[in-house]
Parts: structure tokens; C-alpha cells; sequence
């Protein structure tokens, strides 16, 4: 297959980012015929690789938190980057920080840095759906983002962030029911400590 029919039918599909089982499906080839047609994509520059097994045209462009959310899932946007996102912390955050169900892992794709760090499912909630251009993703709101990033920094043996929090934009209730979730009596202490 020539290129300019491989761009076509993934510009046709309107497929920003896919593996190869998308290509495999979409253009009908066997698993063998896709890997090679990759790698040769690849070599002569038409196609980047943002991780094993998943890519973008050289000339597409998502969103950084699309992507994010895209590089390991499930996943949202959360912790710190969340926080400065929402205007709860004064700083300006370039790592982005999520938080998932599966292992704590860290990507560098498109030359930015993405972390996740892992939390019990039965906390994977407190997200809100964005949009961006004709992108949705998945970021938590400023309440989980803050239990998220407090539950972690006692994981990890931290104080707690709240000197440069502005509490103003956390209700303390919501983030109590969060806190809640992770069955952590510390967790729950230091929130209702911190935010009344």
C-alpha cells in the first residue's frame, strides 16, 4: 500500500491516534502485512510512535490531555497538574499527572513528560468530561484532584499540600465523600483538617 492510501483512508476515518489492530481492521490486513506496513511507515517518517503500539500521522496534532488520557487507560488528568489546571494552586504545572487503575508508570511522548499513578478502583471517580476542538477528555475536578494528590503524598510519606491551596475552590464536603472512598482514616483526617 502507498502511502497517500494510508492517509487517506486514516484522514477519511477522522483517526487521530491508532494502534495496530485499528489499522488491521480498518484497511483489512493480516497482523504480519499491518506490523510491516508500520514499520516502513515509520522509518520513512509518515507515522510517530508515542509508545509501543500506538501512533499519530507526522503532520497530526492532538491535545496534550487527549493524548494523556489516550497513552494509558483507563486514566484521567489529575494531581497536580489538575490543580494548577483549575486555578486551586498559583503554580504552572508542565508534567501531566493522571491518575489510573493500573500500575504508576511515565511516558515521554511529543517531547512532554505524562505520569500516572495508581489508586484502588473503587476511587476512580470525581472526573468531568472537557472538550477541546473536537477533543473530549477526562480531568478531575478541583475536590478529586486534591484527595487524589493527598491520598499519594501520604502513600509516598509527603505533607500534605495546603499552604498555597486556594481553599475557596474546593468544597469541603464533596472532597470529604471523595476521601471517603479510599477506606484511609489519615486521608480522611488530614482532608477535614485542611479544608474547614
Amino acid at each position: 500500500m502507498k502511502w497517500i492510501e494510508f492517509e487517506r483512508e486514516i484522514k477519511t476515518k477522522d483517526i487521530r491516534l491508532f494502534t495496530p489492530l485499528d489499522v488491521q481492521r480498518f484497511l483489512g490486513r493480516t497482523k504480519i502485512a499491518t506490523r510491516f506496513l508500520i514499520h516502513r511507515l515509520k522509518k520513512q517518517g509518515y507515522i510517530l510512535s508515542l509508545k509501543r503500539g500506538l501512533y499519530q500521522l507526522s503532520d497530526g496534532h492532538v491535545p496534550d490531555l487527549y493524548l494523556a488520557n489516550k497513552l494509558y487507560e483507563p486514566s484521567y488528568v489529575s494531581l497536580e497538574f489538575a490543580l494548577s489546571y483549575h486555578r486551586v494552586i498559583p503554580e504552572n504545572v508542565y508534567e501531566i499527572t493522571s491518575v489510573t487503575t493500573k500500575a504508576t508508570r511515565r511516558f515521554s511522548a511529543l517531547g512532554k513528560s505524562f505520569t500516572y499513578r495508581s489508586i484502588k478502583k473503587d476511587a476512580f471517580t470525581g472526573y468531568i468530561s472537557k472538550r477541546e476542538g473536537n477533543y473530549n477528555y477526562l480531568i478531575a475536578d478541583p475536590e478529586k484532584a486534591f484527595v487524589d494528590l493527598t491520598y499519594l503524598r501520604i502513600i509516598d510519606n509527603k505533607k500534605p499540600i495546603s499552604r498555597f491551596v486556594d481553599k475557596e475552590k474546593i468544597n469541603s464536603s464533596k472532597a470529604l465523600r471523595y476521601a471517603k472512598l479510599f477506606n484511609n482514616n489519615k486521608l480522611i483526617s488530614i482532608i477535614k483538617t485542611t479544608l474547614r
